[in-house]
C-alpha cells in the first residue's frame, strides 16, 4: 500500500514540489491507517470473528513495532547514517532495534495471553512461541526495506528534480548567450551592407540607418524575452528584408509571401528565422549574374513553416561579408527550444546551382 502509494509521490514531488509535505502525511496517514484497520475488515453479518483482546495481543501490538521501526529508519536511520554511508552502523543499529521491537513484542503479546486464559478454559497447546518470534523478526526487516526503499524513491525524486532544475538553468544561460551572440552578428552583417551602399548611393545609406533603428529596437527588446508573438516576429522579418532590398541591384528578384495572420498570436523564439534569411541574401545574390531569392512563411494549427530557396553562389574565403555563426546558432537554439519538435531540410541542388531550407516547427 505505502509503495504503490509513494510512487504516485515521487511523481507529484518531481512535477510540484509544493506539495511534498502535505502529500507526504497525506500518503502515509492513508498507509498506516489502512494497516491498523485490517483486523476490522474481518467483519462478517454477525459481527466481528476477533476479539478485542485478540486485536490488542496481536492486531495492535505488531502493527505498532512496525510502525515504531519504519519512522525510527524514515526520520532517523536512513538520513543520519545510510545516506552518510555509515553502513556498517546502520545495520547494527537495526539489529539491535528489530530484537528489542521484537522481545517487547513477545513480552506484551505473553502478557496478554495470561490474561486472555485466566477468563477462558485452557485449550490444545499451539506452537511454539519462538515461531511467531521468528515471523515478526521477519515481518520487521520487511518493514525496514520498506523504509529504505521508500526514503530512496523519495531522494531520487529530488535530487531528479534538482538535476531537472539544474538543466533548465543551463539551458536558459546557454540560449541568452546564443542571444547575446546573435545580437553582434546581426548587426555587423547589416553594417556591412550600409557601408558598402555609402559608397555609391548615400541617400540609400540614411534610408538603411533608419531602418536599422527600427530592426534595433526589435532586437534590444523582444529579443530577451524567450517567446514573442508570430505578428511581431513577421514585421520584423518584413522591415528586415526591405533593409536588404536597398543595396540589391536590378538583376537580384526577391520575393515575399506571407501567409501569417497579421494578428497571429502564436509564441515562437525570436529571431529563429532571420539567419535563415541572412543565409540566403549572403549565398544567394551574386553581383554579376541573375539572382532570385524567395521567402515564404505560412502557419497551420501547431506548426509554423520558413520555406526559403534562392540561388547559390557560394562566397570565397576572402569574403568576410558576415561571421558565418548564423546556422550554427539556429541549429543550437533549436535543440534547446524545441527539442524533437522541428524539421529541418536543406541542402544544395545537384547542380549546385540553388540552395533549399525549409524549417517547420511544432508549437
Amino acid at each position: 500500500m505505502l509503495c504503490a502509494l509513494n510512487n504516485y509521490f515521487c511523481k507529484m514531488i518531481t512535477q510540484k514540489p509544493s506539495l511534498h509535505k502535505t502529500v507526504e502525511i497525506f500518503i502515509h496517514i492513508i498507509g498506516w491507517g489502512t494497516v491498523f484497520g485490517l483486523p476490522f475488515l474481518l467483519m462478517n453479518r454477525s459481527g466481528f470473528t476477533i476479539s478485542w483482546l485478540d486485536y490488542m495481543r496481536h492486531g495492535s501490538a505488531v502493527p505498532f513495532s512496525f510502525l515504531l521501526i519504519f519512522y525510527i529508519n524514515y526520520c532517523l536511520l536512513i538520513p543520519h547514517f545510510l545516506f552518510n554511508n555509515k553502513i556498517k552502523q546502520y545495520l547494527l543499529l537495526n539489529i539491535l532495534l528489530i530484537l528489542g521491537t521484537a522481545l517487547g513484542v513477545h513480552l506484551w503479546q505473553e502478557y496478554i495471553f495470561k490474561i486472555y486464559s485466566l477468563s477462558k478454559p485452557p485449550k490444545h497447546p499451539g506452537p511454539p512461541s519462538w515461531i511467531f518470534v521468528l515471523r515478526d523478526i521477519f515481518s520487521m526487516i520487511l518493514t525496514t526495506g520498506l523504509a529504505v526503499a521508500i526514503k530512496l524513491s523519495g531522494r531520487w525524486a529530488q535530487v531528479e528534480a534538482a538535476r531537472r532544475e539544474a538543466e533548465k538553468s543551463r539551458t536558459e544561460a546557454e540560449l541568452k548567450n546564443l542571444r547575446n551572440q546573435l545580437n553582434p552578428h546581426f548587426l555587423l552583417n547589416t553594417l556591412n551592407n550600409i557601408y558598402a551602399l555609402i559608397a555609391f548611393d548615400s541617400n540609400k545609406a540614411q534610408a538603411a540607418v533608419q531602418e536599422l533603428s527600427r530592426l534595433l529596437r526589435h532586437v534590444l527588446y523582444d529579443n530577451q524575452q524567450n517567446f514573442v508573438t508570430m505578428d511581431k516576429e513577421m514585421d520584423f522579418i518584413r522591415n528586415y528584408i526591405e533593409l536588404m532590398r536597398i543595396r540589391l541591384s536590378s538583376n537580384v528578384t526577391v520575393s515575399t509571401q506571407i501567409d501569417i495572420s497579421s494578428d497571429s498570436r502564436t509564441e515562437i523564439a525570436p529571431l529563429i528565422f532571420i539567419s535563415l534569411i541572412e543565409n540566403a541574401f549572403k549565398h544567394g545574390i551574386s553581383p554579376t549574374d541573375p539572382s532570385y531569392i524567395h521567402i515564404h512563411f505560412s502557419e497551420l494549427p501547431g506548426q509554423v513553416c520558413c520555406e526559403i530557396t534562392n540561388s547559390y553562389h557560394p562566397k570565397n574565403q576572402m569574403d568576410k561579408s558576415g561571421s558565418g555563426i548564423g546556422l550554427g546558432q539556429v541549429q543550437k537554439r533549436l535543440e534547446l527550444t524545441y527539442p524533437n519538435h522541428y524539421e529541418w531540410e536543406q541542402g544544395v541542388s545537384e547542380n549546385e546551382k540553388e540552395y533549399h531550407s525549409k524549417l517547420t516547427i511544432y508549437v
